[in-house]
């Protein structure tokens, strides 16, 4: 799965003035991502837009959300290319979700799942990405911290009662989808070194590690060939997707290696984002929605994915 992230639908909606971030209607939108060669978008959501509730704005939430991000999957689908939708912003109560917290929470991420995994249950071209960036016990790789993400619970550094990765595999299983599921580590997805020790059980047997990496030295596996970091070693046996890379300082030459190793293990990624930008804030691909790369992290991921076979 090699392909791009598309961001949008997780804030959009509960700022209140839409659903996505740039267009995703038109062929042309599709159709500039497959010049890249992309063949996954990982979409991130916002669970209180799916569910509808906490003063999200009808126009942006419940019905209207769930349509426009099923025509964007069917869309996609089309193009042949597979969506990976990812729980990324989420809240617990009555706070409306604008940004990330350590963990998943009680009061509304088990539902947003069954009811997610409901409507796309059917649908094979689709993957689930269970959560954005685990970390609680203080973003530290601790035994607290990989329990906290497998059992949920009461975690140290996480101010409300969290669901666990566990919960939510039971959660997606219960409505009969099969779907490969992806499944993080604390430190912002960052860590791998014990991943097989607390994956979550799926009696599917269909679950893919996931790892964000960002170049130069923003995450703990930004040195992915170290052994602390693992990945290598992981991919050997179990399917790994590094679900977000990018580059901080918007070079190509700082991600370059990464690829190449990914590719030379197996190892899918979707960079960090096919949005707008200038690489001033995050990293951005393209400054345009036709496609124009920008210089130079854009330019070299979008030659590196030409080059693949």
């Amino acid at each position: 799965m090699l392909g791009v992230n598309r961001s949008g639908a997780e804030y959009a909606c509960a700022e209140g003035w839409g659903i996505f971030d740039g267009p995703t209607d038109t062929p042309a939108a599709i159709a500039a991502m497959r010049t890249w060669h992309v063949n996954t978008v990982r979409l991130p959501l916002n669970e209180d837009c799916w569910l509808n509730i906490n003063r999200v704005k009808a126009i942006y939430g419940g019905s209207n959300y769930i349509a426009a991000i099923t025509h964007y999957v069917d869309d996609l689908n089309a193009a042949g290319i597979v969506v990976i939708l990812n729980l990324h912003f989420s809240a617990p109560g009555t706070t409306l979700p604008d940004g990330q917290v350590p963990m998943p929470d009680e009061d509304h991420s088990p539902a947003f799942w069954s009811s997610l995994a409901t409507a796309f249950k059917g649908n094979h071209s689709v993957l689930f990405d269970l959560f954005n960036e685990p970390y609680p016990d203080g973003n530290r790789d601790t035994t607290a911290a990989w329990s906290c993400v497998l059992n949920g619970g009461t975690c140290a550094g996480v101010p409300f009662v969290t669901a666990g990765m566990q919960q939510m595999v039971d959660a997606v299983r219960a409505t009969g989808a099969t779907q490969p599921l992806l499944i993080a580590g604390p430190q912002y997805a960052g860590d791998l070194d014990r991943w097989n020790q607390y994956a979550p059980t799926d009696p599917l047997g269909q679950l893919v590690a996931s790892v964000h990496i960002y170049e130069p030295d923003w995450a703990p596996c930004a040195d992915w060939t170290a052994a602390e970091c693992g990945m290598d070693a992981l991919a050997a046996t179990v399917p790994v997707e590094i679900g977000e890379l990018g580059s901080i300082n918007c070079t190509a030459t700082s991600i370059s290696g990464l690829l190449d190793n990914a590719d030379a293990n197996g190892i899918g990624y979707t960079a960090w984002a096919w949005n707008v930008g200038n690489c001033s804030a995050e990293p951005s691909l393209i400054t345009d929605y036709n496609g124009t790369p920008t210089q130079t992290y854009g330019q070299g991921f979008r030659d590196h994915m030409l080059a693949l076979p």
